[in-house]
């Protein structure tokens, strides 16, 4: 009795929980510990935003909403899109989701047939290809090296492909490796899907963290981008990780389908964060969250030189999200073990790249800058005393 199904055998641990879980023992023992391990903002959703959820509760305006999103909510998602990258999107093809990992469920359970290949870039975020577990499909890694900033391209898919495949997913910018895909690279990507006729994903939650460029969209690459796919959130760039909530850009066909699919699943998402999110697009939000890019720009400009000058390897610079891929191979066999002799030698907590993905995870660890400059430049001095390289 109460066996658990068959699939959830196919579904591996989140290996960054373990690190996570010493991590908080050392901590229990009172030992300084900084995470440079959390993916998650340490900056929580701005005042305006907080202020329409109180609002939303104090008028009672708790409700479920309709399974698509609050309309006022999808027409202010629109209009971004128009603002901020002149690319016309109806609000009618915008799904809001129960945050990110709700939005690409739907996607999947709506385009991935049983059986059918997903190809994925390795490294790459854990949970995408359990989700195409989950669906019944079947994740492929594609091993991406530094060469293309740990993205794949059109060549590397159209080698992959198959009869058994269905499409891509991507995610630009990348966790783990902070990387976007180039323009050229991700409309390559593009055309060899749809000539097969596949489809495309694309995960944009980092967006609005880029650093070197000014925040793209896939869909701003003409009739071909406008049939991808997009994963949006408001969890990092908006500061609302604990919100849960997301959003979708769907070609017109796919929308009655999904439709279903969130009444059954979901009902709605948050009535009280879909109401607050409205704040997000104002003006005094918009500058607190440019400040905060900026913010998150000087730390990584911080990072990732001290890094190298420990004779750490930065294969890519990273040009957003708040991840920096490090090799570390130069100075142990395993990442799992640097990682965890790194933690309980001094405190300092990175992932080790178990979780993401089978092409080289022994070479590298995520180092995370979501936590103050302060912070990293302590890590950093314990790193350096850690290899015996004082910063």
């Amino acid at each position: 009795m109460n066996q658990p199904a068959q699939r959830t055998r196919a579904i591996e641990p989140f290996y960054v929980m373990e690190v996570v879980k010493a991590a908080q023992r050392l901590a229990d023992a009172g030992r300084s510990v900084l995470h440079l391990s959390i993916g998650e903002p340490d900056f929580s959703a701005p005042l305006p935003v907080q202020r329409a959820a109180i609002a939303a509760i104090e008028a009672g305006r708790t409700q479920y909403t309709p399974a698509l999103g609050l309309p006022e909510l999808r027409e202010a998602i629109g209009r971004h899109y128009a603002e901020r990258f002149g690319v016309a999107v109806a609000p009618e093809r915008i799904v809001v989701t129960a945050g990110a990992s709700g939005a690409l469920l739907l996607a999947l359970a709506a385009l991935l047939e049983r059986d059918a290949e997903l190809l994925l870039p390795d490294p790459s975020y854990p949970c995408n290809r359990h989700f195409a577990t989950l669906c019944e499909g079947r994740a492929r890694l594609l091993p991406c090296a530094a060469g293309s900033r740990f993205q794949p391209t059109g060549a590397a898919v159209a080698t992959a492909w198959s009869d058994r495949t269905g499409g891509v997913l991507l995610a630009s910018p990348s966790n783990p490796t902070g990387t976007s895909i180039e323009l050229a690279a991700l409309q390559d990507v593009l055309q060899v899907v749809h000539a097969r006729g596949g489809f495309v994903l694309v995960d944009e939650i980092y967006q609005g963290l880029t650093y070197d460029h000014e925040p793209r969209t896939v869909l701003a690459l003409g009739a071909a981008g406008q049939q991808a796919v997009v994963i949006n959130s408001f969890s990092k760039y908006f500061g609302m990780t604990g919100w849960r909530l997301g959003w979708l850009v769907l070609p017109p066909t796919l929308v009655e389908p999904v439709e279903r699919l969130a009444q059954n699943l979901f009902i709605c998402p948050s009535a009280i964060a879909q109401r607050a999110a409205l704040a997000c697009f104002g003006a005094a939000a918009t500058e607190e969250y440019e400040r905060r890019r900026a913010e998150f720009r000087r730390r990584r400009d911080d990072l990732v030189p001290a890094l190298q000058e420990l004779g750490l390897a930065v294969p890519v610079v990273p040009d957003g999200a708040f991840y920096v891929y490090v090799d570390v191979s130069r100075h142990a066999a395993s990442s799992w073990d640097f990682a965890f002799a790194l933690l309980e030698q001094t405190g300092v907590c990175v992932v080790p790249g178990r979780d993401f993905g089978v092409a080289n995870p022994d070479r590298y660890v995520r180092v995370s800058y979501a936590t103050g400059l302060e912070h990293l430049r302590e890590a950093v001095s314990r790193i350096g005393a850690f290899l015996g390289r004082p910063a």
